[in-house]
Parts: C-alpha cells; structure tokens; sequence
C-alpha cells in the first residue's frame, strides 16, 4: 500500500484549498446566519466558476460529467471539502446525492440514468434517499414498514419516512419499500424512484435538529407516502434486492462521510492551534498548567487525526482493489473510529475557544451541533463495534493459540 499523494491528485487538492479559503470559507458567517435557501444564489456562482476550474463533481463518472477519480483519490479531495460545511455541495459530490449517483449508475436502465442520473451529476437537480422510518432502526435496511404493491403497471407506496435529508427542495427520492413481504427477510424490499411531485408524496416538515429548523439542502424531511402511484419501470435494480443495493451504497457512503469527518477534524484543529498560540496568558501557576493541559490536548489530536486518516486510507484502498465486501470489516472500524475522533476534536477546539467557542462568530458550534450524529447515522457506534467484534472473534474459533 503506497498512500502518496499522485502529483495530479495533489496539484487538484492545491486548487480545492485555494478555492475553499478564498471563496467558501467567507460566505460562512452568512450561512450561519440565513437559510440554505437564501444563500443558494451566491453557491451557483461559486458551482459555476468549479465547473469552469473542471473540479465539478471529482467522484463521479466521467461519461456523466464528473472528473472519475478513484476512492483513494477523492479520500484527499474530500478531506480538503469538508473543511467548510459548504464544500462538497459547491463542488457538487454531497450527500446524499453521491450515494444515490452510484446506485443509478450501477443499477440504472439507461432511461433511468437519462432522466435522473444525469442531470443529477451536471448539478441541474438534487434528490434525497428515503429508507429510515421512525420507530425502525435507520442501519439495518431488513427492517421496513413502508410498502410498494403492485396495482396494473404501477406500484402504490404507503408509509411514513423521517430523516430523509435534503428532501426539500428535492426532485426525486429513491424510496426503500417492501415489495415481496414473503420472501426471506433480505429479498423482501426493493429501491424504486419517486419524484417529489408524485401526488402521495408529501414532505410533512423539516425535522428540528439540536435547535435548528433546516430548509432546503440542509433540511431533514419527514415523508408520509399516500397511496403515492409510481410506475414499475422506476424501480432501480431487480425486484427484492434493496437490501443488497442498500449495503453497496451505506458501504461506500459511511467511507465518505469519514473522508469529510478528516475535513472538518484539520479546520477545528487549526482553529485550535491558532486559538492556542494566540491566547493571552497572565505568568500565574494555574494558567501555566492550562497551558500544558492544551498542548496535551493538541498532541492527542494530531495522534487522533493521524492514525484516523491512515485507516480511512487503508479502507478507501482496500474497496479500490478489493471490493466494498471484503473491506467491511474496515469500514466499520473507521465508521466508529472516526466519528469518535471528529467528536473529541471539535470539542477541544470549542473549549479551547472558551465563550468564542460557544457563537456562530467562528464554525466550530456548527460542526459541534451537526456532528454529533455522526456517532448515530449509518450504524449507531454500538452496532458497528459488534458487528466487528463478531468476525473477529469468528476468526478465532477452533484455533489453538499458543
């Protein structure tokens, strides 16, 4: 394994850095304080100057209009973005529309990817993904209520769906139903696309989020399906095999959110380190050992960052050369890990900023309040530590340890 930066990867990584600080990390006082919805004019500028840069969409499919790069590449790429909360959409590989760019492109019918996958990547329109339901655990795609029937040569969904992020605003959903609730558990549901205009489909409410209402690319729906009527060429894939397109897209999509995790870690930490080598300090005992308890801190976190990019690598690798299946292991080992890290490391540079830390004057509260989920979505921590716990241990039966 040989993670050294390609010179073109590297020469890609210096213009992202040299976009986000001079053009992204400027309009944040105004995104903390105005609706997604009123800053979207001002982020089309900045998405058109991307796609004049050719930086549009680094991780999706050139055929599409994206720049192809492989997941190791982009590990870098995605780390550089996610050092501003409006990084990935500006350059248009956000959530959940990459996730839902890879589902159409492996699965798609070409009118499929005609309609909706193409647009989609040129950035024309956004979708949302709408899988977890509110008295259901959101990781594990077995356990659905929400139904597809058939009826003539469409299907009738019905059912209710929360956390569906950014579903307003959104063209399309790619909806997991039950579609064969006789069949074993994990041939029972199925993926089909359902445009937002669909009578039935309706976006009952931005869900509040640790005090903030959302809207817009930044909000998270609740859906309630109506008897909402779909035809059968929109399902995605063959009938029954949600479960297993489901898995291919939380695979690679718990590695991305890492890749943005390591982003978000370098901006607080640096934050962090200017904070702390600026701060005044009066030459009293208690203030000096303030000090070494920061400059602890500081060590523990560059350690945290450092061993938490490394694994991230290794993982982005072994799904390159290996496959998301074999690398599962991994990925939930960097899921957990990495979360973890980003926690910790946010909260050390809020508390090193003192009252600073606690307003919207600089970005860390808002990386502190929109983060702290990522220890819950995708697999709450607890899950993926005892998925992991289970192979490893299953590795060690029979074996004679010496």
């Amino acid at each position: 394994m040989d993670f050294e930066m390609p010179e073109k990867t590297k020469v890609i990584v210096e213009m992202i850095d040299e976009f986000v600080d001079k053009e992204l990390i400027p309009l944040e006082r105004e995104f903390a304080n105005k609706s997604f919805k009123d800053l979207v004019p001002v982020l089309e500028e900045k998405r058109a100057m991307v796609k004049k840069m050719e930086l549009w969409a680094p991780n999706h499919p050139r055929e599409y209009g994206g720049m192809g790069l492989g997941l190791v590449d982009h590990a870098f790429v995605s780390e550089s973005l996610g050092r501003t909360p409006i990084g990935h959409y500006v350059f248009g590989c956000q959530a959940p529309d990459a996730g839902n760019i890879e589902i159409l492109y492996l699965h798609g019918t070409d009118e499929q990817k005609e309609k909706y996958l193409r647009p989609l990547v040129e950035g024309k329109i956004r979708s949302c993904f709408s899988m977890t339901e509110v008295e259901l655990p959101g990781s594990n795609p077995v356990m659905m209520d929400t139904t597809a029937v058939k009826d003539g040569d469409d299907y009738v969904i019905n059912g209710q769906k929360w956390y569906t992020s950014s579903s307003d605003g959104a063209a399309f959903a790619i909806v997991m139903a039950k579609t064969n609730p006789e069949a074993p558990p994990y041939l029972q549901a199925s993926m089909i696309i359902v445009p937002c205009d669909t009578p039935g489909f309706n976006h009952i409410r931005n869900i509040p989020v640790m005090g903030e209402p959302g809207s817009d690319y930044f909000g998270h729906g609740e859906i309630l399906y109506q008897s909402c009527r779909v035809p059968q060429k929109n399902l995605l894939g063959p009938e029954g095999h949600g479960f297993v397109i489901a898995q291919e897209r939380l695979g690679p999509g718990r590695i991305h959110h890492c890749m943005r995790w390591l982003g978000i870690c370098k901006r607080s930490f640096d934050l962090m380190c200017k904070r702390a080598s600026e701060r005044v300090m009066t030459p009293d005992g208690k203030t000096l050992a303030t000090k070494q308890i920061i400059q602890a801190w500081i060590a523990e976190c560059a350690a945290e960052i450092q061993a938490a990019r490394l694994m991230t690598l290794n993982a982005a690798w072994k799904i390159e050369k290996l496959g998301v299946k074999e690398a599962r292991e991994d990925i939930s080992l960097i899921k957990f890990f990495v979360a973890g890290v980003l926690q910790n490391v946010v909260d050390k540079a809020l508390q090193v900023h003192g009252g600073l830390g606690m307003t919207d004057d600089i970005i860390i509260p808002f990386f502190y309040r929109h983060e702290r989920a990522a220890r819950i979505y995708d697999g709450a921590d607890e899950v993926h530590k005892m998925a992991v716990a289970r192979r490893i241990l299953r590795g060690y039966e029979g074996r004679t340890i010496k």
